[in-house]
């Protein structure tokens, strides 16, 4: 067999090597076009007017309000999400139950169901004229037009994504090493804590990283229930369009750069996540039976005793 040939096994595909190079040279013009093309243009808008306009933009209270929170909402968010994604994912990885199918498909209802009609439905049970709007009144509790009515929708919109990326990976992994470490006399914390999350590490570190992409950039849910007060409940996007409208393009791109570079920070955290999975599954593949005196159950189950 010719040297070209097993490059082609090695690679998986018979086709021949022009059909690769086309591949990758659309697919570089494809991201180039409407990925790299465009954030070149947010910076280079954002800096028209030189560095002390755009830092003006950032400066100026209204931009700094929506700027804190967008980052309070992510803070809050977030760490609500990780809790149900670990809490969802256990439920539906390692347990048989009825209307687990149904749990899972309401996990998954927040990708099909449209952010706007998801803020609609928070303005409907906590507006003035909603279904808990008068208690509320009577209460003095602001919900809609306000902080928790931000931060809710974004909770909403955003609490798939940790589920998502830890409940396949914990089907795939299995019960066995948790039984083996409950045999061993480890308790349920222990076995979690030693056991379960070493192995899912990873998958909730790359859930946490998009959960938080999406909670700084939402926008349709948070149009909805915050009501556009300018320096009270207007995120980062809501921030962006009120300056577009008012042609303010500079300001407008500006913090839309912001935005931008938040995401860039994002995916290189993600980027290095990966990297280091890789190199850590490399490690682990690299062990021989010979070299090895304790497998990663080992070390667990010692770290329980």
């Amino acid at each position: 067999m010719s040297s070209q040939m097993i490059r082609r096994a090695e690679a998986g595909t018979t086709e021949a090597p022009w059909v690769r190079y086309t591949l990758i040279g659309i697919t570089l013009i494809f991201l180039f076009l409407f990925l790299v093309l465009p954030l070149a243009a947010v910076f280079a808008e954002a800096l028209r007017k030189g560095f002390d306009a755009y830092w003006e933009a950032l400066k100026e209270p209204d931009a700094w309000s929506a700027i804190r929170l967008t980052l309070i909402t992510a803070l809050i968010a977030v760490p609500l999400n990780l809790v149900f994604g670990i809490a969802a994912a256990w439920c539906i990885a390692k347990y048989e139950f009825r209307g687990k199918s149904i749990l899972t498909t309401l996990v998954d209802l927040p990708f099909s169901v449209s952010p706007v009609v998801a803020g609609l439905v928070y303005v409907l049970m906590f507006g003035a004229q909603g279904w808990f709007g008068p208690w509320l009144q009577e209460h003095d509790i602001k919900i809609i037009f306000a902080v928790p009515g931000i931060v809710l929708a974004t909770v909403f919109v955003t609490f798939p994504f940790i589920a998502r990326e830890l409940i396949p990976l914990m089907q795939a992994q299995g019960n066995e090493e948790e039984q083996a470490a409950i045999v061993l006399g480890a308790t349920g914390w222990q076995t979690f804590w030693y056991v379960t999350l070493p192995n899912i590490k990873w998958g909730l570190i790359y859930g946490v990283i998009l959960c938080n992409a999406r909670a700084m950039g939402e926008f349709g849910a948070v149009s909805v229930v915050s009501g556009h007060i300018r320096g009270q409940t207007n995120t980062m996007p809501l921030h962006v369009e009120i300056l577009y409208n008012e042609y303010q393009s500079v300001a407008a791109f500006a913090v839309a750069s912001l935005l931008a570079l938040l995401a860039l920070v994002t995916l290189v955290i993600k980027s290095v996540a990966e990297w280091r999975h890789e190199r850590e599954m490399k490690a682990i593949g690299d062990l021989s039976p010979e070299n090895v005196k304790s497998t990663p159950l080992d070390l667990s189950l010692k770290a329980v005793s």
